[in-house]
């Protein structure tokens, strides 16, 4: 059965403008393999940090790279889980229920009873006030509804990056595990466009959702209210957008690359992200994004000003940097 969305204005115009933007950063993330390590580190925090995980991007990468951290183990090991799960991008086969289980099984192991397979009761999407927001499937509905929406999603002729957004949404709607389905949602729309083209294995897209969290729920209950995944596959094209727009931003040669170890690297990205959004950034606001203390900030600072990727304006805690144009593409 399909499932039921409209393509709209909109989304056609949107996969336009993100198929333009493809093209701009795939020689850099196939050249720059610091950047593909800090981008998928970024969408497992980002993905973690949306089902309410407290670690920062600079202990998730500690977490990865085996040295200790202080944090509660269940957050640890949802870490490490989603790094197995995301490790394993390329290898899933986005169609297959036993690819699919297989992928649960690596996000939820040693947290979740029903780590693996599809839930045996209901489960329902609950508010902040205990209201309930949405149901999922009877759970004896749940594997033929997933069957077929991976049937589908095989041989339709939607475009995939359609086509990723519907089997978000339909994951979401029908909510086949007892825990992990955002997680999977989230984690399956990439795998889906992975099979397209390989640039989004290294694509944070889970971040402009994280920044957008709140617009995020909001535009899934909106959508099964209508019945109409539209306005969801509106929304996650236009974070895939937004998220190329991000990176087609930035350009980091192989001079400079090879001067910034890889903890400088995913700092500098971070750095270009915030600044996306934003005339400047200071001590501080660098100090609250990696988590880090003052003086390993004022020393990542202080090597960009060095390298020419930032400018620095004022003195001390005054002090705000700006990207140069070493640190942009001409638009």
């Amino acid at each position: 059965m399909k499932p039921l969305f409209t393509i709209t204005t909109e989304i056609l115009n949107k996969t336009v403008e993100i198929s333009r933007l493809i093209g701009r950063i795939e020689v850099e993330l196939d050249r720059n393999l610091h950047m593909r390590k800090a981008n998928r580190l970024r969408s497992i925090q980002s993905s973690l940090a949306i089902e309410k995980n407290s670690l920062s991007l600079e202990q998730v990468t500690d977490i990865i790279d085996g040295k200790p951290v202080l944090g509660k183990p269940q957050e640890i090991r949802e870490v490490k889980n989603a790094y197995e799960a995301y490790d394993s991008i390329l290898n899933y086969d986005p169609y297959s229920i036993e690819d699919f289980l297989k992928a649960h099984q690596l996000m939820t192991e040693d947290l979740v009873k029903e780590s693996g397979a599809f839930r045996n009761g209901d489960v329902g999407i609950f508010d902040d006030f205990g209201r309930v927001v949405h149901m999922g499937a009877r759970p004896e509905y749940v594997h033929t509804l997933i069957k077929d929406l991976f049937d589908w999603a095989k041989t339709d002729k939607t475009p995939e990056l359609i086509k990723s957004c519907v089997v978000h949404y339909e994951i979401e709607v029908i909510h086949p595990f007892s825990d992990g389905n955002g997680r999977l949602g989230r984690l399956w729309q990439n795998v889906v466009l992975t099979e397209w083209n390989q640039i989004f294995a290294w694509i944070p897209i889970e971040t402009i959702v994280y920044e957008n969290q709140q617009g995020y729920y909001d535009v899934l209950s909106l959508s099964n209210k209508n019945n109409d995944g539209a306005i969801f596959i509106e929304f996650m094209l236009n974070v895939i957008h937004e998220t190329l727009l991000k990176y087609s931003k930035t350009k980091m040669s192989d001079k400079m690359s090879d001067k910034m170890s890889d903890k400088e690297q995913e700092a500098f990205i971070v750095i270009v992200e915030y600044l996306s959004n934003h005339d400047f950034i200071t001590n501080r606001d660098v100090v609250k994004l990696l988590g880090k203390s003052e003086a390993t900030i004022r020393r990542y600072l202080g090597k960009f000003v060095e390298l020419e990727m930032l400018e620095a304006e004022g003195e001390r805690r005054s002090r705000k940097y700006f990207l140069t144009n070493n640190a942009k593409v001409d638009d």
